[in-house]
């Protein structure tokens, strides 16, 4: 009787609401389904945006492997939700996932004492992804991916701003000196000099289609760099040289991707960037911090309402060495994803630039509120239904769609 009834199932629906066991193995499912040459279908909004794909043995499977929730379907319950979200009347639509995106990681290969949620989230998920770094951006290897993530870097080359609190640390003198060395093995006489360019590496590849996500520092560090590109913002312990005290006015907000306007923090003993992020003005208690993602129209905001599939729309809020963003300070045409209402703050923003798109994350950790330096990673068992994380996921499948045609 069950092989009779496996025979006349359809398809594998992994149900995205609160039915769903482990979330965010969910998504490597669907990426390893993709990998297999198999097509999936992203049902934006229906039951947290689950996902349908053919029935599979094999699939099943590993959904029981990974401990994924499924539920085995025939064609008339397949024809049945097909119909109720095509319906013009109900916010919901199909997306069809086409192909696996090749992923890369931007991250050092040196280990510094932090953690990386993005890649925590892929290796838990089972994604595989590459590590790329300086020499391997500037050499030209970009151009063999989709999807390129930003770790938790300063393309400012300050070092993330942790010269007052670090700078007898042993892990922050390796971490410039080796810097320093691929610099100059590269030809460049400033390690911040090295990084706008790693940093315009990174613009084009947005700019030629590519998919572009970033987190943290990795966020507004990026557009600092690109409006600092004529300038110097960098003091003598990060450089070698004072920072050019007309550097603000020489800010060039035309190369950026996100942020406009923004003032330069060019205090060495302070761990600010700029005034894009509101970490020090912002006073929220813990136990009120948290922001609300935007219902965005399925069938005609495509793109936001993908990046929006969650099965709760009030995420906890977390915070970095970049934890949210000056609302006052982001671009005309940048979309607001998810918000502090009565912050001012933006969370969640995406843009396009040239032929790709892009989307700044805020934050460190979505499960680890107030990250320390050194301390441990946190384990994303306990936490298999994170909304926070999923955005991230959410993310890593967006590619898949690009050949999709959409209505926006």
């Amino acid at each position: 009787m069950l092989m009779a009834a496996g025979s006349r199932a359809a398809s594998l629906l992994l149900p995205m609401d609160e039915a769903q066991k482990d979330h965010l193995k969910s998504y490597g499912i669907a990426f390893w389904t993709l990998q297999k040459g198999e097509e999936v279908d992203w049902l934006l909004n229906y039951r947290g945006g689950s996902f349908m794909l053919k029935y599979d043995k094999q699939v099943e499977d590993e959904c029981k492997i990974r401990g994924v929730s499924y539920e085995v379907i025939a064609d008339a319950k397949v024809n049945e939700i097909m119909t109720e979200v095509s319906d013009p009347s109900v916010n919901m639509d199909i997306v069809k996932l086409e192909k696996a995106p090749r992923m890369a990681v931007y991250a050092p290969k040196s280990i510094l004492p932090w953690d990386d949620a993005v890649t925590m989230v892929l290796k838990y998920a089972e994604i595989p992804y590459d590590l790329l770094y300086d020499e391997e951006v500037l050499r030209g290897d970009l151009g063999k991916y989709d999807w390129l993530h930003l770790h938790h870097e300063d393309f400012t080359g300050q070092y993330s701003k942790f010269f007052n609190g670090f700078r007898f640390q042993q892990w922050y003198i390796d971490d410039v000196r080796n810097n320093e060395a691929v610099a100059h093995k590269l030809g460049y006489q400033k390690v911040s000099k090295m990084k706008l360019d790693v940093a315009r590496h990174i613009r084009d590849f947005c700019g030629n289609g590519g998919f572009l996500f970033a987190m943290c520092s990795g966020t507004d560090t990026f557009d600092i760099a690109l409006a600092a590109a004529n300038t110097d913002i960098c003091e003598g312990m990060f450089d070698g040289d004072g920072a050019d005290p007309d550097a603000q006015s020489k800010l060039d907000f035309s190369e950026t991707f996100a942020f406009q306007n923004f003032t330069v923090d060019m205090n060495p003993m302070s761990n600010r960037f700029s005034n894009i992020d509101v970490t020090r003005s912002r006073q929220v208690d813990r136990t009120r911090d948290f922001f609300t993602l935007f219902d965005f129209s399925a069938k005609w905001d495509v793109v936001p309402s993908m990046l929006t599939q969650n099965h709760d729309k009030v995420i906890k809020g977390f915070m970095g060495l970049t934890t949210a963003f000056n609302k006052s300070l982001i671009k005309p045409g940048v979309t607001i994803m998810g918000e502090m209402k009565t912050g001012n703050e933006a969370r969640y923003i995406h843009g396009e630039y040239g032929k790709g798109q892009w989307t700044f994350y805020g934050g460190h950790d979505p499960e680890d509120y107030q990250h320390q330096v050194g301390d441990p990673p946190t384990d994303l068992k306990l936490h298999p239904n994170s909304p926070g994380y999923r955005l991230i996921l959410n993310n890593v499948l967006f590619p898949a769609a690009k050949k999709k045609k959409q209505k926006t």
